[in-house]
């Protein structure tokens, strides 16, 4: 199983993000932003809902 990429790594990627933002919203932020496969697929795990801000994304990273 691949290392999940860290928060500071997944925040890199979500850079000028408006929230509340959809899991969508994200993925595609973070695709526009350059993000590597690693970070991709750890965001394409988190559940399907709005998130409030940058931690809130971190936290289902982290639990993904």
């Amino acid at each position: 199983m691949a290392d999940k990429p860290n928060p500071i790594q997944v925040q890199k990627f979500l850079g000028g993000m408006d929230y509340p933002a959809s899991k969508q919203d994200v993925l595609q932020c973070a695709e526009q932003n350059g993000a590597g496969k690693d970070v991709l697929e750890s965001l394409k795990k988190i559940p399907d809902r709005q998130y409030d801000g940058p931690n809130a994304v971190s936290k289902e990273v982290a639990h993904a």
